[in-house]
């Protein structure tokens, strides 16, 4: 191999490698809005602030309230009217784990919903779009109670148990 292809080939990998890295960190920025969201839309309900809260919903967004889904923005803020008309908050949450699609346009976020005594009592998962720069909207929402189960056996390869 010549001189000149050594360094092309050299060049390419830092390249590369420069690239991965600022896809990595890109990633991560996301990642942390998503967060950040996640947490100002909880602290609507500590700060009881149904407007602010309404504000975070996609107008298409979807909310599951046990097995039915309440659809559009107009029917979660109705549902959702009550738990901010007391003075004190009946739940609160927070973000745990947040992923963001490499395409950078769609987020999850889950972690645990508490009740005023600061019991955890179930989770969230939540779906984000980025519906403008800096702008996420749910569009999911879905809670579940706590497992209190035990852990689960894994299945073996060959599919028996």
């Amino acid at each position: 191999m010549n001189r000149i292809s050594l360094i092309l080939i050299t060049c390419m990998c830092i390249f590369l490698n420069v690239a991965v890295a600022s896809e990595e960190q890109n990633l991560a920025k996301l990642q942390q809005q998503v967060k950040d969201t996640e947490q100002a839309f909880a602290d609507t309900m500590a700060q009881r602030d149904f407007e602010q809260f309404v504000s975070f919903l996609a107008d298409d967004t979807i909310f599951f309230v046990g097995d039915t889904p309440l659809r559009g923005k107009q029917a979660v803020a109705a549902a959702w009217k009550a738990f901010y008309d007391a003075p004190a908050a009946p739940f609160s949450w927070a973000p745990g784990q947040v992923e963001v699609l490499e395409s950078g346009k769609l987020a999850l976020s889950s972690g645990p919903v508490y009740d005023p005594e600061g019991k955890n009592v179930a989770t969230f998962t939540s779906i984000w779009r980025l519906e403008a720069p800096g702008q996420w909207r749910i569009v999911f929402d879905k809670g579940n109670e706590v497992c209190n189960c035990p852990n689960a056996e894994p299945a073996s390869p060959d599919g028996d148990s």
